[in-house]
C-alpha cells in the first residue's frame, strides 16, 4: 500500500475515534456529549448567575470591561466546567467548537436561548428535535408527538442517525406497535392509537381479562365445567410427582419439590412436624420427629473401657474419657510428663493440691 495511502488510513481511523469518518459517526453518542455539555452549561450559568468581578472598583470594571454577566470572564468560568478531565469526548467537542459557544454567547444568546437547540440540532447538527430521526430529522412512526404510536421507542429518536424503526413496549408488536403481542387483548383500537392489556395468567390467548375469556389455556391449566381456565394441581396426582424424600408444592400452572427436614423419613411439608414418619435416631414426640440422646438409654451404648458418650442430632458418638486417649482403637491412659526434680518444696504442694481439685472436678 502506497505511503499516502496508509497516511489517510490512519488519519480516518483517527477521525472515527473522535467524532467519525463519513457515514460512521455514532451520532447516538454525539448526541448525548452534547446534550450533557449543554445541560452542564445551563447548571454552570445559573451557578454564576450572582457573581461580579469581585474587589477593586465593580463600577469602573463593569463601565469599562462590560457587565460581569455578559463577560468573556464569566463565559470561561462556565466552558472550564462543562466536562470531567477524564471525558475525551466531551473534552475534544468543546475544543472543536467553543468559537461556537463565544458566537452564540456575544451574538446568539438573547435570539435563541435554548443553547442545545441553538448548538447541537441546528449548528453542528448531531441531534434532532425530539419525535424526529436521521440526517434530515424525519418524523418517527406515528409522528414526533407519539413516536410509534406512543406504544415503542424509535430508532434514533433525537438524533442524526438512526432507522426510525419502532422497537415495541411490552405487549406490543408489529411495525406501528399497534397489534397486540401473545397473552394480551386489544382493549381499543383504531388508526392510530391503540391499548393493549394482559391477559389472566391461566390464559395463552385471550379476549378480555378474567380466566372465563380464555381462548386457550396455558400449560398447568386446565378448562373446568363454566370453561373457565383453572390450575391444575400437581400434587395430588398419584403417583406425585416428587422423589422419596421430598414433598410437593402446589403453584399457579406448576408445581415444586423440596427436600424433607433431615429428621423425616418421608414427609408432606416442611419442618419436623410433617414428617410421615421419623429418621433413624429420631423419635416422635407429640407429632413432632425429635432427637433420641443414645447417651441416655438404659443400655449403655459405649461399651469398650474408658470411653463416654457424647450425643449428636440423630446418632451419637464414644470418645475417649478425660485423661485419656484413642491408640489403635482403645483408650490409653495419656502419659504424665516427669515430674520436674528442681523448684521448692512449696511448688510441689500446690501442683499437687491442683491435680487432685481437678480430679474431683471430673
Amino acid at each position: 500500500m502506497p505511503l499516502s495511502d496508509t497516511a489517510s488510513l490512519l488519519f480516518c481511523l483517527v477521525f472515527v475515534l473522535s467524532l467519525g469518518c463519513g457515514h460512521s459517526k455514532d451520532f447516538g453518542s454525539l448526541c448525548s456529549t452534547c446534550k450533557q455539555i449543554t445541560d452542564n452549561f445551563d447548571k454552570g450559568f445559573d451557578k454564576t448567575a450572582k457573581k461580579n468581578f469581585g474587589g477593586g472598583n465593580t463600577a469602573w470594571e463593569e463601565r469599562k470591561l462590560s457587565k460581569y454577566e455578559t463577560s468573556e470572564i464569566r463565559l470561561v468560568e462556565i466552558l472550564e466546567g462543562l466536562c470531567d478531565s477524564s471525558n475525551f469526548e466531551c473534552n475534544h467537542m468543546v475544543e472543536e467548537y467553543e468559537e461556537h459557544f463565544e458566537t452564540w454567547w456575544f451574538k446568539k444568546k438573547t435570539k435563541h436561548p435554548d443553547l442545545h437547540k441553538w448548538f447541537c440540532i441546528e449548528t453542528i447538527k448531531v441531534c434532532c428535535p425530539k419525535g424526529t430521526f436521521g440526517p434530515d430529522c424525519n418524523s418517527c412512526v406515528g409522528g414526533s408527538d407519539r413516536p410509534c404510536h406512543g406504544n415503542g421507542g424509535c430508532d434514533g429518536d433525537g438524533t442524526r442517525g438512526g432507522s426510525g424503526k419502532c422497537t415495541c413496549h411490552l405487549g406490543y408488536e408489529g411495525e406501528f406497535c399497534l397489534d397486540c403481542a401473545e397473552r394480551y387483548f386489544s382493549e381499543e383500537r383504531n388508526d392510530t392509537f391503540s391499548l393493549c392489556k394482559e391477559c389472566h395468567s391461566s390464559c395463552t390467548t385471550c379476549t378480555g381479562a378474567t380466566n372465563k375469556d380464555c381462548t386457550d389455556c396455558r400449560e398447568g391449566w386446565e378448562e373446568d365445567e363454566e370453561e373457565a381456565c383453572v390450575d391444575i394441581d400437581e400434587c395430588s396426582k398419584d403417583p406425585p410427582p416428587c422423589k422419596d424424600k421430598e414433598y410437593c408444592s402446589n403453584t399457579d400452572g406448576s408445581y415444586s419439590c423440596s427436600v424433607c427436614d433431615s429428621r423425616c423419613s418421608g414427609c408432606k411439608g416442611p419442618g419436623p412436624g410433617n414428617c410421615l414418619a421419623c429418621a433413624e435416631g429420631y423419635k416422635d414426640e407429640e407429632g413432632t420427629c425429635t432427637d433420641v440422646d443414645e447417651c441416655e438409654l438404659s443400655e449403655a451404648v459405649c461399651t469398650e473401657e474408658h470411653q463416654e458418650c457424647v450425643n449428636t442430632n440423630g446418632s451419637y458418638k464414644c470418645q475417649c474419657a478425660g485423661g485419656f486417649e484413642e491408640y489403635d482403637g482403645v483408650c490409653v491412659q495419656q502419659a504424665q510428663p516427669e515430674d520436674s526434680e528442681e523448684g521448692p518444696a512449696e511448688d510441689t504442694e500446690d501442683t499437687n493440691t491442683e491435680n487432685i481439685l481437678e480430679h474431683q472436678d471430673l
